[in-house]
């Protein structure tokens, strides 16, 4: 069913159908800021320390047809693999593997499964795709890495706001709260193709290890409609062995991405 594989393929990254969305007006609260150069770099101050992350959470899907609540399982050995299950009344209906050249994806309902790298799999979503920014996305990290590019600064509704100065297709956003200068929301928008993708981070923790949200909430919006999608960490470890296994099994069929 297409909504285990919307959860599955956003709980690891964005979303997975190419529906083009509908761009966000710029907010009328917006005003011009001195450039910090510093802020990147406290923003950064923040990465968290780990070398295993364990997540179970909460999940729930909306679009203008359906709900869904589901549970979901995250498991990250930082920089090398991620392992996400996404599983409803316990039982396991899809499952992904993530490593820095591959994804390997399956899922229940269809009996299908992926296996593949980054690249096919940036073109079937429309998006630029990479473990760094699945990891990214999941410990409230900006996809991008921000020292690599050039902003524009202002403040919006007592947000600070880098707008990249480099895209001229895609312009991409992101909001810092200016106390410890954590991740609170980012925008990507491709107004030529009428896409809008929005992602808010809140209630964060504060571990040994550093500092966690623990509530994503996704939206996109789409001239058919609108795609909700809200994770909530519930049990959160780090630094335990954990297991990442990963089998497709017997009988599924092969997605093949053109």
């Amino acid at each position: 069913m297409k909504k285990y594989i919307a959860i599955l393929i956003v709980t690891i990254f964005m979303i997975s159908c190419k529906s083009k969305g509908i761009a966000v007006q710029n907010s009328s609260t917006e005003t011009p800021a001195k450039i910090d150069k510093k802020t990147v770099e406290k923003h950064y101050e923040n990465k968290l320390d780990f070398s295993t992350l364990y997540i179970k959470a909460s999940a729930k899907y909306v679009d203008e047809k359906q709900s869904q609540n589901v549970t979901a399982e995250i498991k990250i050995e930082k920089d090398k693999q991620i392992l996400v299950s996404i599983r409803f009344l316990g039982i396991t209906m899809a499952k992904a593997l993530i490593t820095p050249t591959a994804v390997s994806y399956y899922e229940k309902i269809n009996s299908s499964y992926y296996e593949g790298d980054f690249t096919s799999l940036s073109k079937w979503l429309g998006t630029e795709l990479d473990y760094s920014k699945v990891q990214n996305l999941l410990v409230g990290e900006a996809l991008d890495d921000l020292r690599k590019g050039k902003y524009t600064q202002t403040i919006v509704e007592n947000l600070i706001r880098l707008e990249d100065e480099k895209e001229m297709n895609i312009k991409k956003a992101y909001y810092l709260e200016p106390e410890k200068y954590l991740l609170q929301k980012e925008q990507i928008l491709q107004s030529a193709e009428n896409r809008m993708l929005e992602i808010k981070y809140a209630d964060s923790k504060i571990f040994n290890q550093g500092i966690l949200p623990t509530s994503i909430e996704i939206n996109a919006i789409q001239p058919k409609g609108r795609t909700d999608i809200n994770l909530n960490y519930n049990t959160i470890s780090f630094n335990e062995e954990l297991s990442f296994p990963y089998s497709v099994p017997s009988g599924y069929k092969k997605i093949i991405i053109k």
